[in-house]
């Protein structure tokens, strides 16, 4: 039996109608997407989810639509970050009622707290949950790093049970892996060094690339797993360009609009966030073309 939140989680995007609304269609197609494929778990309302930009009862009934769609098939961390504790842990409670089986926590941005100011704040939402939490470390946006000492004191709170490593730093990586329980989920926030950081002691990764091919990234995880890498890597050459030009331009511009253009969703961003410029999508198109995802994929219909 697989360990929960190992393998492959899909930081799903969110979906929106050309009025601006949340689809909530479109965010059930894109669960039983990822569910039909083989991924291990889901994980909406993060980064990629845009969800600065979402309201609280956008984000509950995203959770509420995906844990019915999942049926138990597939688990789903929710994400429940920010810079406020209080209204984090707030959050949180909203998650657990909406039947998420976990918390994806970012650091807090722009208030950059010192390390003991995110201990802190992960403890005490920590001790507001029964949920088990993934933490979520990106410095580029939120302007913090969290060190692997402080990750260490965190690994000690019963229900923190992993993390979500996207800073970049390979010796920081290795650091860490070397730092927490072996029992401490490390999982990769970015998709190019999955396999790097599996072969320190990663457990898989949460994705942007699984959005739009979730099948080839669960299969190159799942054959890091097993040791062969040699699979793994023949997985990982050939979808890097996607890999990598999903962040082009900022993450989820890029992503949003290969999945338009494979016929999976409506091309709808909410400001600030804007389509990428043209160049970026004739860039993205042509790679989309080399993986034959264009014409792979049926016309999106509403």
């Amino acid at each position: 039996m697989r360990t929960p939140w190992t393998g492959v989680g899909t930081a799903l995007v969110t979906p929106f109608t050309k009025s601006g609304e949340l689809d909530e269609p479109a965010v059930r197609r894109l669960g039983r997407r990822q569910i039909d494929a083989g991924i291990h778990f889901l994980v909406p309302c993060g980064t990629t989810g845009e969800n600065p930009t979402l309201s609280l009862a956008e984000r509950v009934r995203i959770v509420e639509i995906l844990v019915d769609e999942a049926g138990g098939k597939a688990p789903i961390l929710a994400g429940a970050g920010g810079y406020d504790t209080r209204e984090i842990i707030h959050l949180a409670a909203e998650m657990l009622r909406a039947g998420a089986s976990g918390l994806l926590s970012v650091t807090p941005y722009y208030n950059k707290p010192t390390q003991e100011g995110l201990y802190q704040h992960f403890q005490a939402i920590a001790e507001s949950t029964p949920l088990p939490i993934i933490l979520y470390n990106v410095p580029s946006r939120t302007g913090i790093n969290l060190e692997p000492v402080t990750v260490a004191r965190l690994a000690a709170v019963p229900n923190i049970v992993g993390i979500k490593e996207a800073s970049g730093n390979i010796s920081q990586m290795c650091d860490l892996c070397h730092m927490v329980p072996s029992e401490f989920i490390v999982l990769s926030g970015d998709d190019a060094v999955t396999l790097p950081l599996m072969a320190v002691g990663g457990r898989g990764v949460i994705s942007v690339a699984s959005n739009e091919m979730p099948a080839e990234m669960a299969q190159m995880v799942e054959a890091a797993e097993r040791g062969d890498f040699a699979a793994a890597r023949r997985v990982h050459e050939r979808i890097l360009p996607l890999m990598q030009i999903n962040f082009v331009e900022s993450n989820p511009g890029p992503v949003k609009c290969a999945m338009a253009a494979m016929g999976l969703i409506e091309e709808q961003y909410r400001l600030p966030m804007v389509p990428p410029r043209p160049e970026s999508k004739a860039r993205i198109n042509r790679v989309l073309h080399a993986l034959e995802l264009l014409r792979a994929t049926a016309p999106h219909a509403s």
